[in-house]
């Protein structure tokens, strides 16, 4: 059994509220702090637990894998699930049972962070999210099987459904009903969730493709899915499937979150852009703001009770002289991460 440690070392976490120099186009929108909580290791999600007042943040290191926990609201250390190799890290509401995107599926208690079981799962674990109405949890996977269905009370996995395709972002509509980004694709699957099993498929349509973000107005049957190419978010009539608008947003979105109380939709970018789109009604949308963030934040998340957004980045040094990475598909090396810069990013009015 993996040990779990109940607080992070001192200083492996740093707090300082000063870091970004607020800065955005004209709008209601800017970065309040920046929180450079440090560590070493990769990162993907970040995930905030709003009833728990948590935040969580995976970190991938090859000797300290583990998923560190926040403070919601003063962004200071709160403990860590040690570890625990994840992409993101849920907790439903109800139980307080949270699960890690790891292989096996870590599954702890959200108020003491005391592991209570692992979950063997096929596939590779990336992306999760949580149905609150049906208390079950969804974990995707690139690989075979797409979904795997989890019992948030009892931790046991229920079914699994297939997709046939580079499954990333979903939500859930609280009826039933589960919308799953494929990325390859350039659709959306529909899955039922009582049936597990996919019950329509929408297609982006020749326009849209590299659909790594989604976010979703329940209340409107709106979908907005954040496109790669081109870079643009696509609004969407989760009943048909048919597109209703779209509009630009900025470079590597991977992460997107609607605020139903102002009917906003925000898209996290890695060129360091938050753009904040407004649905003036069900078929009307505007840019209404795009926020400078930071280089390499395109992953958020947003507290529903205080509809403040959180996004998570680092600093790098120069990249190596060899151009082309060992993939061998252009893109340069990046540099190593300057120690002590991770940083937590929060973004308000």
């Amino acid at each position: 059994m993996r040990s779990l440690c109940l607080l992070i070392a001192s200083g492996l976490a740093i707090f300082a509220a000063a870091g970004l120099t607020p800065q955005s186009s004209d709008g209601p929108y800017h970065v309040i702090r920046t929180a450079k909580v440090g560590g070493d290791g990769g990162f993907d999600y970040v995930n905030a637990d709003s009833s728990g007042r948590m935040l969580y943040v995976a970190r991938s290191a090859q000797a300290s894998s583990r998923v560190n926990v926040f403070n919601l609201d003063t962004l200071e250390p709160a403990g860590e699930i040690a570890d625990t190799r994840a992409h993101g890290a849920v907790v439903d509401p109800r139980s307080h049972h949270g699960f890690c995107s790891s292989k096996p599926i870590v599954m702890f208690d959200s108020k003491t962070m005391a592991v209570i079981k692992k979950i063997d799962v096929q596939g590779n674990p990336d992306g999760l999210v949580g149905d609150p109405s049906s208390q079950l949890l969804f974990v995707l996977s690139h690989q075979s099987p797409n979904v795997t269905a989890i019992d948030a009370k009892t931790g046991n996995v229920v079914g699994t459904v297939e997709i046939g395709g580079a499954v990333e972002q979903s939500a859930c509509d609280g009826k039933g009903h589960l919308f799953i980004d494929v990325e390859d694709k350039g659709s959306v699957a529909v899955v039922d969730t009582k049936a597990l099993k996919v019950v329509n498929t929408f297609s982006l349509g020749e326009k849209f493709g590299g659909n790594a973000g989604m976010a979703f107005d329940v209340r409107n049957h709106v979908l907005f899915i954040a496109c790669r190419d081109p870079q643009v978010m696509v609004m969407m009539d989760s009943n048909t499937g048919k597109v209703l608008a779209n509009l630009p947003i900025g470079n590597g979105c991977d992460g997107c979150g609607f605020n139903p109380r102002t009917n906003e939709c925000f898209s996290s970018q890695g060129d360091g852009t938050l753009t904040i789109i407004k649905e003036e009604n069900p078929t009307t949308f505007v840019v209404e703001q795009t926020v400078k963030t930071m280089p390499g934040a395109k992953t958020m998340t947003i507290d529903s009770k205080t509809g403040k957004v959180y996004l998570i980045a680092a600093e790098y040094g120069a990249p190596p002289e060899a151009a082309p990475n060992a993939n061998g598909n252009g893109r340069r090396r990046r540099g190593p991460m300057i120690p002590g810069s991770f940083s937590i990013i929060e973004v308000g009015k």
